[in-house]
């Protein structure tokens, strides 16, 4: 089952178990799919599409002094692959990546991002790179 079909599928139960902030929350990601032209979308773009979101939602918190996560971050992060730690995309650099092959270590962030996938936050990698 994608994404898509799941998160309306869990905001029907959500409306049937009267969960008022579960079901707030995936109407707000259903209306951002809504404002593209698709109807049915892959489960990266919906991936982009939560990132996106839950980046939104931790800017507004911090522009409020909230530095808690909140409900609404917490429904997406249901949705979103599990992300590689800091330790784990390290590792991999470490035994996949000759940094002698590249003009600058930045270089070797399409090679790494391809394997990761969504499941890395690219600054974070970046962060990763710049410091070895």
């Amino acid at each position: 089952m994608n994404l898509q079909r799941q998160i309306k599928k869990d905001l029907t139960a959500a409306i049937k178990a009267r969960d008022e902030k579960k079901k707030d929350a995936l109407r707000v990601i259903l209306g951002e799919f809504d404002r593209l032209d698709k109807k049915e979308l892959s489960d990266d773009e919906i991936i982009k599409i939560l990132k996106k979101l839950m980046k939104s939602e931790r800017e507004t918190l911090e522009q409020k002094g909230e530095g808690e996560d909140s409900e609404f971050i917490k429904v997406i992060e249901n949705y979103l692959p599990k992300m590689a730690t800091e330790d784990e995309i390290a590792a991999w650099i470490n035994r996949n990546i000759d940094f002698s092959q590249f003009k600058n270590k930045i270089q070797a962030m399409g090679l790494i991002m391809k394997h990761f996938g969504a499941s890395a936050e690219g600054n974070l990698v970046k962060k990763i790179i710049q410091r070895m």
